[in-house]
């Protein structure tokens, strides 16, 4: 299968805005250096009509055994200089001005921020092109929180490298980093081609206590007979490469931060649509750029109010009308319940006329309210006494909330609103036999409510992300 990439517009400013940050800084191509070769087994030789003759030597042999090594040439931009340039591109981008260089184990860090499905793994591809046609460098190391990422990568660039092929004329050598396959560093070490190498965080991010939980993890930090009595961290150091982090607030654990030290890279570029920890942003496409850009087909915004019962602070929720044809209309409604734990949220099912101070167990604040009329066709509830701001204030429509809401009860609702109208759009679109696939977003003020992670990196649901399992399957315990 062949695959067709068109360049988007969006994708080559993302790039220029990271390229354009080190203006001024020198092109230096096949920057070499004298590469730790380590202690050399000896060369196998073989006995021919009573002559010695040494074993012919493939291609990556004798790369290996040339003491030629190629880095990136260091950064010669100050601080200052640099700090300058940054400036200019968030002006640029109508972002905020980074006050200092921001670091990522102790070297210049840039965030890129690019909504999901935008697709930051070909901006990245392009970058490193750009990046190397531009100032020479020609080492990176690809950061990745999981081997499915990892892998997934790796097919993106064999995907993409007839593509890049076309415009730059050259190919990247690229591939995973593998503790029992050392000798793929000593080939990325000594060639002066573009090289990528695509790690993820387990292979060293447990790895420099002696007891550390991952034995495989730990060969990256020790002297190997079989690599030389070389450690592969010494030797991929010596690269200074440009690390590339992707999904970066995956990686803030402690170990993992002391780990990416040990690489001494050039500089850091982070790619992400959710940064936990913010460097220097010098380019977003958030979810609302993406939909103005089209990026998005089409967008339709779920809302619900917020009513005030006329003084009190009775908590009702509207959730939805059952209809059935052998009875009466039923209404289903979250209010407050009496319990011997205290007071809990509960969703109930009422008939026209029934009395929610008996349904919440004797709660005062619900005492003379009951169901005046259930109106299907308006999708709607009346009480005998006024409950909201409406035309008749004794109606709620469903999805509508009253009384004492907190914060945490309007973000709930959002999550349940949306989930329904979520799963009856795809419905609607079944019925119609359309094959359309259809995406819910959630607009929230901070990525830790909705997903965190320990110290040690390890993913946990914040507590949005504990609502949506909650509301997706109400019945799990």
């Amino acid at each position: 299968m062949k695959f067709t990439f068109k360049i988007q517009e969006y994708q080559t400013q993302a790039v220029n805005a990271l390229v354009k940050c080190f203006e001024g800084q020198q092109y230096a191509d096949k920057v070499l250096y004298l590469r730790d070769k380590g202690i050399l087994p000896k060369v196998p030789k073989t006995e021919v009509q009573g002559q010695l003759f040494e074993d012919p030597k493939t291609e990556e042999q004798v790369l290996e055994e040339n003491d030629n090594g190629y880095r990136n040439n260091e950064l010669v931009l100050s601080e200052k200089e640099l700090l300058e340039n940054i400036h200019k591109i968030q002006d640029q981008n109508f972002i905020i001005h980074s006050s200092q260089i921001e670091k990522t184990a102790g070297h210049p860090s840039f965030d890129i921020e690019m909504e999901t499905g935008t697709g930051k793994t070909y901006v990245y591809t392009k970058t490193m092109y750009e990046l190397n046609k531009t100032y020479g460098w020609s080492k990176f190391m690809i950061v990745v929180p999981s081997v499915a990422i990892r892998e997934g990568i790796y097919k993106s660039l064999e995907y993409t490298q007839e593509h890049f092929m076309q415009t730059y004329k050259k190919k990247i050598r690229f591939f995973i980093y593998n503790s029992k396959r050392l000798n793929m560093i000593d080939q990325y070490s000594s060639s002066g081609d573009i090289n990528v190498m695509i790690i993820n965080t387990q292979a060293f991010n447990t790895s420099l206590k002696e007891d550390g939980r991952s034995k495989e993890a730990r060969i990256i930090y020790t002297k190997r007979d079989e690599f030389a009595s070389r450690r592969p961290i010494d030797v991929i150091s010596a690269n200074h490469p440009i690390l590339i982090l992707d999904e970066p607030q995956r990686m803030g654990g402690a170990a993992t931060q002391n780990a990416l030290k040990q690489f001494e890279s050039l500089f850091t570029i982070n790619y992400s649509a959710t940064h936990k920890v913010q460097h220097n942003l010098v380019y977003r496409l958030d979810a609302l750029d993406a939909y103005k850009q089209k990026l998005v087909k089409k967008i339709e915004v779920k809302g619900f109010k917020l009513e005030n019962i006329a003084g009190t602070q009775t908590y009702i929720y509207a959730d939805s009308i059952i209809l059935s044809p052998h009875a009466a209309p039923i209404v289903k409604l979250e209010i407050d319940v009496k319990q011997n734990g205290g007071i809990k949220r509960i969703t109930k099912k009422f008939n026209t006329g029934d009395k929610l101070f008996n349904a919440s167990e004797g709660l005062e604040e619900y005492k003379d309210i009951y169901i005046a009329e259930i109106l299907p066709e308006q999708n709607a509830v009346r009480f005998n006494k006024a409950v909201s701001s409406n035309g008749d204030p004794t109606v709620m429509y469903m999805g509508e909330m009253t009384g004492n809401a907190a914060e945490k009860d309007i973000r709930r609702v959002q999550i349940r609103e949306t989930i329904r109208s979520h799963f009856e759009k795809e419905k609607e679109f079944f019925e119609q036999g359309l094959r359309i696939k259809v995406l819910s977003l959630f607009f929230i003020d901070e990525v830790a409510k909705y997903r965190d992670y320990d110290a040690d990196g390890n993913e946990t649901l914040g507590e949005y992300g504990k609502m949506f399992e909650e509301e997706v399957c109400p019945d799990l315990p």
